[in-house]
């Protein structure tokens, strides 16, 4: 029994540290502010507020009760030990295994917990706008674009995360020159920021009649998206706005209007397309969400930018990076470049099982990684 009671001291102290690094007691105040607002009954007149105070109750609360819960089972595993230690002994053996049950949900769950202690950023909890564009490889790293699509959706749906392709261009044999999206869901900024770079593939291209190795790449951003255009100042001087026929599938309008509208944000020259909403109105509105996030974004480096200078040079990590390879000839193996954590179940990663990477990624950076990476 002093085994199961020291299992049980130690899964304890796992859950005060998660209560502390979650701020509980914040979490409480929030719930009861958060409460006050959800009762309002103009709460709807404002409906972004609305969506967004809705949003936030759901999370906290959420929060608040899986601690308690979790508390619950520990007194409840306290009080099983209690019984074992006055049972008779064909009776010990279930408490036991009772006991241990309970104490292995709790500890599962203290797991997924610990992780949110690796979001270190402001913007971590945001939703994200992602970026995937074909480079070098031809028709081989369109195909790879492509397929880092299709692997970040697969991604996106296994964790239960909303996913909205709001623009793709065809490549011109085959997969796509690039493709814009928006991940929903708690983290998904922040467990996205793990992809940022360059990926790698390596493999016998399907469009060698030799059937030659190739190498191709393919580059992935992510950045905080904005449900408020306001945050961020855009005059409307400083944009040019073009209408297009949108391409492929997505809806009764795609190839009928001329509903894909393109931005350029003149003074910085970032452009922004979107296609797959259902009018040119909704194309435009959610193209601005877009382009406000990767201005908030852009200005948001630049000041990393300016401090990093003055603290002094640097190894230079960024855009260009390479963060991870895919190898799928003549071995199997993907393995991230920066964290050294590598897998050869390449099929599985391709298929969205990503999180065992993300989650290396993190804690290096919390290590220190992030400041003098990559390869």
């Amino acid at each position: 029994m002093a085994d199961w009671h020291e299992e049980l001291r130690r899964v304890r102290k796992r859950l005060d540290e998660a209560a502390g690094y979650l701020d509980l007691p914040r979490l409480r105040r929030r719930r009861a502010e958060l409460e006050v607002e959800v009762a309002r009954p103009d709460l709807w007149d404002d409906t972004a507020n609305g969506q967004r105070v809705s949003r936030e109750y759901g999370q906290v609360n959420g929060d608040v009760e899986l601690l308690d819960a979790l508390g619950a089972k520990l007194s409840d595993v306290e009080t099983l030990l209690e019984l074992a230690g006055e049972a008779a002994p064909d009776e010990l053996a279930g408490l036991e295994v009772e006991a241990g049950e309970l104490l292995a949900d709790v500890g599962a769950e203290l797991d997924r917990l610990e992780l949110r202690s690796l979001f270190t950023g402001e913007h971590d909890e945001s939703d994200a706008v992602c970026e995937i564009h074909a480079k070098d490889g031809g028709t081989d790293a369109q195909d790879w674009a492509e397929m880092m699509l299709r692997m970040y959706q697969r991604w996106a749906d296994r964790r239960g995360f909303g996913f909205e392709l709001d623009e793709v261009s065809p490549g011109q044999e085959a997969g796509i020159l690039s493709a814009t999206f928006i991940v929903r869901g708690r983290y998904a900024n922040g467990l996205l920021a793990s992809e940022r770079g360059v990926h790698r593939l390596v493999r016998i291209s399907p469009f060698d009649a030799q059937a030659r190795r190739q190498t191709s790449f393919a580059t992935f951003s992510a950045v905080p998206f904005m449900e408020d255009v306001a945050e961020v100042e855009i005059e409307e001087k400083d944009l040019r706005i073009d209408t297009y026929r949108s391409q492929g599938a997505g809806g009764q309008h795609v190839n009928v209007t001329d509903s894909a509208v393109r931005l350029t944000h003149l003074p910085t020259g970032v452009v922004v397309a979107v296609q797959n909403e259902r009018s040119q109105f909704q194309n435009k509105a959610k193209a601005m969400q877009i382009l406000a996030a990767r201005l908030a974004e852009r200005a948001r480096e630049e000041r990393a930018a300016e401090m990093e200078a003055l603290a002094g040079p640097k190894k230079m990590v960024g855009w260009g990076s390479q963060i991870r390879s895919y190898v799928l000839a003549p071995y199997q193996q993907v393995k991230d470049l920066r964290t050294e954590f590598e897998t050869g179940n390449v099929s599985a990663v391709l298929d969205g099982d990503l999180d065992a990477f993300m989650e290396s990624y993190l804690r290096w950076r919390r290590a220190g990684g992030g400041a003098d990476a990559a390869d």
